[in-house]
């Protein structure tokens, strides 16, 4: 489930042109590490744009009304046969006097929203607060929109899992206190919030406070199944993919092999493990062709994608300048998994 900060709308440059097989009005284009559609002609290679990403709601205006058929949201398409992620547009369209200088964030001069599923009443619950302060969110940036902490990591040994489809969901224990979020909020337990009964149903808080040995922690996964995200992996009953293990007293993520071995004293169980023997490469188009698989949940349904962490937990503040955590990690969702549901 997307969630995650982002420029929707900013200044950009046309990276790399090249024709596309059987058309004459419109080319391929690269943007930061994105590949759209553009019309022929319309730009040049190294031109400014503003670049507006995929799940952006554009205003209603005369320029944006092509968009109007698809309710003004950008969304994953395919045109003559090639995938397009995003619109780039003129510089032209931006208010008279705007500064446009590069990487610049022009959602709001633009107008630009955030296209945001319905929450169903299971998954919203009732909220003892916000997400709290004292823990991380799970938090991963696709990777075409930092396409430079491939050059900065090229050679990094990592790790992938699959990306499931479903809702994040944290479980900790601080100070004795058991408590279940969502990506966003802190619940309350009733009988009715799928976070909490799944919870209950796996004895997640049992098993926590026996794998802890008293230490404060907070465990992070993928909440799958039945009234989740439609559940599209066609799970007959609701679990947890889990993921993370967060220290909350040093605030730091357990590095791979030492939460493996926690999930296992647990007996829980993990994402889908695609390698523990990932070298990084500097190549987005062959990190997308990565990611577009079937689901190791489901072998018939595409997997949402993949994400790639190191084997040591690391820092990258390139990456926090870009709306993350400074964690360097990074998702890649597999287009047909978008084409297919429409997102």
């Amino acid at each position: 489930m997307e969630n995650e900060p982002r420029k929707l709308a900013s200044i950009q440059r046309i990276g790399k042109l090249e024709p596309i097989e059987g058309a004459d009005q419109i080319e391929k284009a690269t943007v930061l590490g994105w590949q759209l559609v553009v019309k022929k002609g319309e730009f040049k290679e190294g031109d400014p744009c503003v670049y507006c990403e995929i799940d952006s709601i554009l205003p209603k205006r005369p320029e944006f009304a092509f968009l109007e058929p698809r309710h003004y949201r950008i969304r994953t398409i395919r045109l003559k046969g090639t995938v397009s992620q995003g619109i780039a547009f003129p510089l032209s369209i931006l208010p008279e006097g705007t500064k446009a200088e590069l990487g610049s964030d022009v959602t709001e001069v633009v107008g630009v929203e955030k296209w945001l599923p319905k929450i169903p009443a299971n998954l919203a619950g009732l909220v003892k607060g916000t997400f709290p302060t004292w823990m991380a969110k799970t938090d991963e940036l696709r990777v075409q929109t930092i396409p430079n902490v491939l050059t900065r990591r090229q050679g990094t040994i990592c790790y992938v899992t699959e990306k499931v489809d479903g809702a994040s969901a944290t479980f900790y224990l601080k100070d004795g206190v058991f408590g279940v979020c969502s990506r966003n909020l802190d619940l309350i337990e009733t009988p009715e919030n799928a976070f909490w009964s799944t919870a209950r149903d796996l004895k997640i808080e049992e098993k926590l406070r026996a794998a802890s040995g008293g230490k404060d922690l907070a465990i992070q996964g993928e909440l799958l199944g039945p009234g989740v995200q439609n559940n599209r992996l066609k799970l007959e009953k609701r679990t947890i993919k889990f993921f993370n293990v967060f220290d909350i007293p040093s605030y730091s993520y357990l590095n791979f092999h030492d939460a493996k071995e926690f999930f296992k004293r647990m007996d829980v169980e993990m994402v889908p493990i695609i390698t523990e023997e990932f070298v990084v490469i500097n190549d987005i188009p062959e990190l997308v062709k990565f990611a577009t698989a079937m689901s190791a949940v489901n072998p018939k349904i595409w997997r949402e994608g993949i994400v790639v962490r190191p084997l040591v937990e690391t820092l990258d503040m390139e990456m926090a300048r870009d709306f993350g955590n400074g964690r360097f990690s990074f998702k890649v969702i597999n287009p047909e998994y978008l084409l297919a549901y429409g997102e």
